[in-house]
């Protein structure tokens, strides 16, 4: 005999929601793509954001220094200290002002990406600007202020100034010059020549290096001779070196990374989507900055 049955109806809690749990292998699979997606955009966001607002930062607290180091005469005026010791690296030296295109910029000396991450940097196997000889200037063309972008907009006749513990000193341009281009005939003996460098290409892709050359206008000083020659400069102050002292600093951030991910992918499988964002966001993000800033300084320091 047949009888009218009403269809069955499963409700939520005749579904199955467990989830079977990560095997080792996936969980590392996984913390290793949520680092790297984390890597990849602190990295974007230190770069084009976040390096803008350090070099501002930087600028300002290092200007007020040395104007009050120039107002009492004691800014450097060569490689070494009024002690006989070598300057420290990001120590300011210069402020340098291009009115043409609207260029004011502390100059620290040294020339490794950590350096130039806070404004323009002198490289250290030549003169201070302002001296007989030739004196080098290395400036970011977009990381970190960007502060050389425009300098290929330079025209002949163009001024620059120079303000040192020695004094203000002027240049006009004699012309800009790209990889490949003939350098100029060398300075008169007895005068000065600065030079301008930062990276060609284009913004973040950096191709070669683009150079301004000036003669002063005026009589330039005698300086202390450099401690560092072309030979023995080390290699993360050369134009387009990254710096891979860094590499120690970062493998302890990476570790870090590697480690808050896995944990994030546990507890999104454990405790749920919620509980993970609260907890876990925060410290990665943090660290994924941190190891970012570390993975800027081994890119190359003229970009």
């Amino acid at each position: 005999m047949l009888t009218d049955t009403a269809p069955t109806t499963r409700t939520d809690d005749d579904v199955d929601t467990s989830v079977p749990p990560l095997s080792p292998r996936e969980q590392l699979v996984r913390g290793v793509l949520v680092m790297v997606l984390v890597l990849s955009g602190a990295l974007l966001v230190q770069l084009v954001l976040l390096s803008h607002l350090q070099h501002r930062s930087s600028q300002a607290e290092r200007f007020a220094e040395f104007r009050k180091q120039l107002a009492l005469g004691t800014a450097p005026s060569g490689p070494a200290d009024d002690q006989g010791r070598q300057l420290q690296s990001g120590t300011a030296i210069a402020f340098l002002e291009i009115r043409s295109i609207g260029l004011k910029e502390l100059v620290g000396e040294g020339t490794s990406s950590a350096v130039l991450s806070s404004g323009a940097g002198h490289r250290r196997d030549t003169v201070f600007p302002g001296q007989l000889g030739t004196s080098v200037l290395m400036g970011r063309r977009a990381a970190y202020g960007g502060p050389f972008a425009d300098i290929t907009r330079l025209k002949k006749g163009d001024i620059i100034d120079v303000t040192t513990g020695q004094g203000v000193f002027s240049y006009k341009v004699i012309g800009v010059r790209r990889e490949g281009d003939p350098t100029p005939p060398a300075p008169a003996a007895g005068s000065s020549r600065l030079v301008l460098a930062t990276a060609g290409g284009t913004a973040y892709l950096p191709e070669g290096v683009v150079r301004v050359d000036a003669d002063i206008d005026g009589t330039p000083v005698v300086g202390a001779r450099p401690v560092y020659t072309a030979a023995t400069l080390p290699a993360a102050d050369k134009p387009l070196a990254g710096d891979s002292r860094t590499l120690f600093a970062l493998a302890l951030w990476l570790q870090a990374l590697t480690l808050l991910s896995v944990a994030a992918i546990w507890s999104w499988h454990r405790w749920g989507r919620a509980q993970t964002w609260v907890v876990f966001l925060p410290p990665i993000l943090l660290v994924g900055l941190m190891a970012a800033g570390e993975v800027t300084r081994l890119l190359p320091n003229l970009m």
